[in-house]
């Protein structure tokens, strides 16, 4: 029986050595053979995710991993970052093991230092042991320098064996000379990892090239130093046909070298364009700042980033990165936020404004107090959240993992049934061999672990630096199946805070009057409608380069408005009833404009000075500016959007009416416990639903929903209950990561039919002595690189723009 989950621990381990999905498949069956561990090899990334009981130490798993002839190591943990100045921990107290077995959150801390290396890291196959210490950069390089020679050496070998005219007295040994570095040191690292494995009672890619090129260079010494290949003046033909024959005379020294040379190509580009996968989550790992102005004691003091605490004031200048998460407290600027929310438009900020590490100051002078740092920041979250999606499997992959597991012992077992057949039809050893040999190099199941975990990678690091962020590949699944989407109203179809959306005045008043002086007034004021009002006066004064005049006498008359004096004038603001109270009513127009207003669900706000009506303003919480495109895209994806809302039946009639959601497709007047009910409701007409919101209270649906989408500006409840996060928030980025979970799970889809189709209609040509042993390498290798290559192209996602101009896409399109 499992411990409870409280029990458990949870860390990553960069796994050395594996070479194939066979090797992870075996790495991930090892680990799991321990009492309460459950572990996730991903072969793309080289990290095994592993959860086990809080008693069994780290290293046991270490162990575990070298008994089955691979490497382990623990991620080091990340640099110790100041406790909050008040009130916290103190962050010397934690255990030094913490790093090592700590839960899900102390190991999260490691993100920053390991996630990048992870994704990067290549296929250590193709380097030496040695190799396999270095950095990622550095096996690739060592990868490469291996390459060039053995391609310099090859070349000669295979044009010596294609091109009869070259070949001289004793060309043969000349190949031999060749041949000998490349199939030794050159394929050296295929040949120690498949020992390693075969000593481990293994078998992996590596066990079929090794045999292949092996036993074609010993047949090669065979025919030369015994049979009748060495005399001078020997020639072949190179055949993409095997050529029946008595084997003898027949060397395959092009075979031997040009598998390993093929072999060796693929693994380097292969290793290239994993790192490149990879690429966008190690960008967004390194966004962060590296240094920061501390304000203390009155004075700037620059410091490491990591030397930040919560509560510190820091400077952010101009130009400069804004160094953790935190709330303004003095200055005005514009920040450009979009490489972490795709948005290109910089967001202005202002006192009592958040703002988010890692986005870029494009403005004015800034002074920051610390509310998150380290581990704890948004894009310390963003790079948990990309690394777990990329770290997981979807339920087709694991039937590929199985498969690659016991894939290698049947392709041994149909490769020696190949060569007893064609031996038995007395068609000679060599015709025997020759397709062997083929079916032992065609028959690498490289494709078939490199089918998901590349597409994950791109798809994810992809959607990270557009905002979108997907919890894990099962979450593919259930983009393809939905067909209505829930809609919280407020902060996903809104705005979620009051905004000023009209000003109307009586005969003869000036408008920018009208709201200068009822901003300045409400400027006191800490309600939200209030706050509405003194927001777009100072905007419209920023403007016009002007400032808002002081108040004095300022008083609230409670649930009715306030009042004061204002640039020598008595100025009321508040509701109707509150002019009408103190014998200032508003005009027949005004009055019919705030009763319009009301019966639309929106607050009217008069305003008044010197004793008559001047003004009625219009606040609500407004439409966010995409969110009638989003509808339209959503519906072109096939989805029925429904608005779920706890205000009134005609504020969300009117809501609806804006974007274009049906009349019928409006829920109104829910309580919070009251959402997870509807979208019950929903599914048990067999509807597949996905819910979009941001609060608390959308936690429960969203957690009932197929498929959970929150704004990213949503609590971290909310998130935490969500499938697919939205860093920005913008409807049409729901839209858009829909579409990108849907374009990677068909190119995930792509990759393995293409992989599984690869073997199909390979093996039984190589097993009918139809496909030469090199062009099998070369083919084998080319799998491996369609399958990246066709993951790549996910790098080129656009997201829709703000605006759909023209028919609706077509249903179920993305």
């Amino acid at each position: 029986m499992s411990p409870p989950a409280t029990d458990r621990r949870q860390v990553d381990l960069v796994i050395g050595g594996m070479t194939c999905a066979s090797c992870a498949a075996r790495v991930e069956r090892k680990l799991n053979k321990l009492d309460g561990v459950t572990a996730t090899v991903n072969y793309a990334t080289e990290k095994a995710k592993v959860s086990f009981p809080a008693g069994l130490p780290a290293d046991r798993l270490v162990a575990q991993v070298e008994a089955a002839g691979y490497t382990a190591t623990i991620p080091p943990p990340a640099p110790s970052r100041p406790a909050a100045r008040t009130g916290a921990r103190d962050a010397a107290n934690r255990p030094a093991s913490d790093h090592a077995t700590g839960d899900r959150a102390d190991d999260s801390t490691a993100v920053d230092s390991t996630a990048a290396d992870g994704v990067a890291a290549g296929s250590t196959a193709g380097g030496s042991a040695a190799d396999e210490s270095l950095p990622a950069d550095g096996r690739v390089r060592a990868l490469r320098d291996r390459l060039r020679v053995v391609v310099g050496l090859t070349v000669p070998v295979v044009l010596l064996a294609m091109v009869p005219a070259l070949q001289f007295d004793s060309w043969q040994w000349l190949s031999l000379t060749l041949a000998a570095p490349v199939v030794v040191w050159g394929g050296w690292p295929i040949h120690r990892a498949a020992w390693t494995n075969l000593r481990h009672g293994a078998t992996t890619m590596d066990t079929l090239v090794s045999i292949g090129t092996l036993a074609a260079f010993g047949w090669s010494l065979y025919a030369l130093f015994v049979g009748d290949a060495g005399e001078p003046g020997m020639t072949h033909d190179f055949s993409v046909t095997v050529t029946r024959g008595a084997g003898a005379d027949s060397i395959y020294l092009e075979v031997a070298a040009g598998v390993t040379a093929f072999i060796l190509t693929g693994r380097y580009l292969e290793a290239r364009a994993r790192r490149s996968a990879g690429s966008a989550l190690r960008a967004l790992l390194a966004m962060g700042a590296r240094d920061v102005a501390v304000l203390r004691d009155g004075r700037e003091e620059r410091v490491e980033v990591d030397q930040l605490g919560v509560g510190d004031l820091f400077v952010v200048r101009p130009g400069e990165k804004i160094a953790t998460d935190g709330v303004v407290v003095a200055g005005a600027s514009a920040v450009d936020a979009s490489m972490l929310t795709g948005e290109s438009v910089p967001v202005e900020v202002r006192p009592g404004d958040d703002v988010t590490g890692a986005t870029l100051n494009a403005g004015g002078r800034l002074v920051v107090r610390a509310t998150r740092v380290g581990a704890d920041t948004q894009l310390a979250r963003i790079g948990r959240l990309v690394e777990e999606a990329q770290s997981g499997k979807a339920p087709v992959q694991r039937l590929a993992d199985r498969i690659a597991a016991v894939f290698v012992p049947v392709v041994l077992a149909l490769s020696a049934l190949t060569f007893g057949y064609w031996a038995g039809r007395g068609d000679g050893l060599a015709a025997a061999f020759t397709a062997a040999v083929a079916v032992l190099i065609i028959a690498c199941p490289c494709a078939l672990g490199l089918a998901t975990p590349t597409a994950l990678l791109v798809g994810t690091g992809r959607g990270a630096q557009l905002g979108l962020l997907i919890r894990g590949p099962e979450v593919l699944e259930s983009t393809r199946r939905v067909d209505t989407i829930v809609l919280d109203k407020t902060g996903t179809v809104t705005t979620g805070e009051m905004t000023l959306l009209d000003v109307a005045t009586a005969a003869g008043e000036d408008r920018d009057e009208v709201l200068r002086l009822a901003g300045a007034l409400e400027n006191a004021s800490e309600h939200p409608v209030g706050r509405a009002i003194s927001r777009a006066a100072a905007a419209a004064a920023e403007r016009s380069s002007a400032e808002l005049p002081g108040v004095t006498e300022f008083a609230t008359k409670e649930g009715l408005g306030v009042r004061g004096l204002v640039a020598g004038r008595a100025v009321l603001v508040g509701r109707p009833r509150l002019l009408t109270g103190c014998s200032q009513p508003l005009p027949t127009d005004l009055a019919e404009i705030a009763r319009t207003a009301e019966a639309a669900g929106r607050t009217a706000v008069a305003v008044s000075w010197d004793g008559r009506a001047r003004g009625v303003l219009t606040i609500a919480d407004a439409v966010r500016p995409t969110s009638a495109a989003a509808i339209r895209e959503l519906r072109g994806l096939g989805l029925r959007p429904i608005l779920l809302t706890g205000d009134n039946a005609s504020v969300a009639a009117t809501v609806a009416a804006e974007v274009g959601i049906a009349p019928e497709d409006v829920v109104a007047e829910v309580l919070p416990a009251e959402k997870t009910e509807v979208v019950r409701r929903l599914q048990a007409g067999n509807r597949v639903v996905a819910m979009v919101g941001d609060g608390v209270n959308d936690a429960a649906a969203l957690a009932q929903a197929d498929l959970g989408l929150v704004m990213g500006t949503g609590t971290d409840v909310a998130i935490e209950a969500g499938d697919l996060t939205l860093v920005r928030a913008d409807l049409l980025a729901a839209v858009d990561a829909i579409r990108l979970a849907r374009r990677t799970l068909v190119t995930i889809q792509g990759n393995l039919f293409w992989a599984f189709a690869y073997n199909a209609a390979a093996l039984p040509l190589a097993a009918a002595g139809l496909l030469n042993p090199m062009l099998a390498g070369a083919a084998m290798a080319a799998s491996s690189l369609f399958v990246v290559g066709n993951s790549l192209r996910l790098r080129g996602f656009t997201p829709r723009p703000a605006t759909a101009p023209g028919p609706d896409p077509a249903p179920g399109s993305d």
